[in-house]
């Protein structure tokens, strides 16, 4: 994955300014929906089972994130998955706490189960979804695991799934189960804003609505998602101004400091 790639894969977002469907969790809405708008895609926060088959079939990619779960919103999650795969949408699954509770964790299998085409999560994640006999493994939403001890799993997961799964830490991992991606743009600052992982999740839609190669939209969208929250956090005094840097960086991000920045090696 060059820095070359990646910015080809950026610049197609602005110019295409895809569609980007929404199925998320109530807490990250706001921010999800700035950080596809900063940068360049159109955000869609469409939510009702009534019209999610509709509008999944006018939109270039589809996000669902189980983080405020309620029984309405797996049915429509569900509706949707189901018509994404069948009209040829791409789909990105975010567990959020699989495996806290027993209900959670059949909904995210249930989901993964439909064919996402990426599945991103933190270590505790992954490791919950690639083996659910062993569920509970965080801390609610948060991970007790780094994302270098669940790579295993995520080979694992992706081999008998078919998604691409990225786990994501202090170094971002992306594998298709063969190849494996490693991303070392971020900052551990970002761990202090709630919903910027989800924030990540969403981005992936963006880069997966150009780019047919799911493994190599997730690293490019994790890449740019990194690379952004490190340069803010160079101007940020802490996290509050952090997210405006981030929006503010994400819309900014421009070839050269592309190049000079990302880190990214396979």
């Amino acid at each position: 994955m060059t820095a070359d790639k990646i910015w080809n894969l950026l610049h197609a977002i602005r110019e295409r300014q895809p569609v980007v469907h929404n199925l998320t969790n109530f807490v990250v809405m706001n921010s999800s929906a700035n950080a596809l708008l900063a940068l360049g895609a159109s955000p869609a926060m469409v939510h009702s089972s009534d019209e999610v088959e509709d509008f999944v079939v006018l939109s270039q990619a589809l996000v669902i994130n189980i983080g405020t779960l309620y029984s309405e919103q797996i049915a429509a999650c569900k509706l949707a998955a189901i018509r994404a795969k069948a009209a040829g949408v791409p789909w990105v699954l975010d567990p959020v706490g699989a495996g806290a509770t027993p209900y959670r964790q059949a909904a995210a299998d249930a989901l993964i189960r439909l064919g996402p085409s990426v599945v991103r999560g933190n270590g505790s994640e992954i490791l919950t979804l690639a083996h659910p006999a062993r569920a509970g493994r965080g801390r609610g939403v948060d991970s007790l695991h780094g994302s270098e001890s669940a790579l295993d799993a995520a080979r694992q997961l992706a081999e008998n799934s078919g998604a691409v799964i990225a786990v994501t830490g202090a170094v971002d991992y992306v594998t298709d189960g063969s190849r494996v991606v490693e991303i070392h743009n971020g900052h551990p600052l970002m761990t202090r804003v709630t919903g910027l992982g989800c924030s990540a999740t969403a981005v992936i839609g963006a880069f997966l609505a150009v780019e047919s190669d799911a493994l190599a939209a997730t690293a490019a969208a994790l890449a740019v998602f990194g690379l952004a929250g490190e340069l803010a956090a160079e101007r940020a005094r802490g996290p509050g101004s952090l997210q405006v840097e981030l929006l503010d960086t994400l819309y900014a991000l421009d070839e050269t400091l592309l190049t000079e920045r990302a880190r990214v090696a396979s």
